[in-house]
């Protein structure tokens, strides 16, 4: 029972400071999951991370729900994942009570303004963690570049694209 109320904290402390989303999430998870309690190793993380992009659902949730899943099973991906939507339903329930009522203050929107920035920042920066982890020859970033393309210029839906590259990977492996 002990560690399943630790995977409950862990996960609440993630989502409680992770503003912005999955990609603002990953370098807390990182550090909580992998570096503090050991759980998972860092590469395992990531796969998590790229199953719970390319599943239905919120990548948090998904990316927690696997890693108590690995810890303790059943309830370990239930705790793990009431833990990380904790905070959010709480958060929310704040601010809607309160932001009608304060949304006109110039501080206020200073504050979700800076939080934007400050999201933008994180993001960047597990971008550019994930390529050093990732693209470690060649292929990998042509793969990197062909990807983006895809997605930012051509607009061609990130799941096609995910399910693509998989299998691809799978051919290139077996080659």
């Amino acid at each position: 029972m002990r560690i399943l109320f630790k995977l409950y904290v862990t996960f609440f402390k993630i989502g409680l400071f992770t503003f912005g989303g999955g990609y603002a999430m990953l370098p807390m998870l990182e550090r909580e999951v992998c570096d503090n309690n050991k759980w998972i190793e860092k590469d395992e993380i990531y796969d998590y991370y790229a199953i719970g992009q390319a599943t239905p659902g919120i990548i948090a949730v998904n990316t927690a729900t696997f890693c108590g899943m690995r810890v303790r099973g059943f309830f370990g991906a239930l705790f793990a994942s009431l833990g990380i939507i904790s905070p959010s339903i709480i958060i929310i329930l704040l601010i809607a009570s309160f932001l009608k009522t304060y949304s006109h203050i110039e501080v206020i929107n200073h504050a979700f303004a800076g939080i934007r920035v400050c999201v933008c920042a994180m993001v960047l920066s597990t971008v550019i963690d994930m390529i050093k982890r990732t693209c470690k020859d060649y292929v990998g970033v042509l793969i990197l570049i062909l990807t983006f393309l895809a997605v930012a210029l051509f607009k061609v839906s990130p799941a096609i694209v995910v399910i693509s590259v998989g299998v691809i990977g799978v051919f290139l492996k077996r080659g």
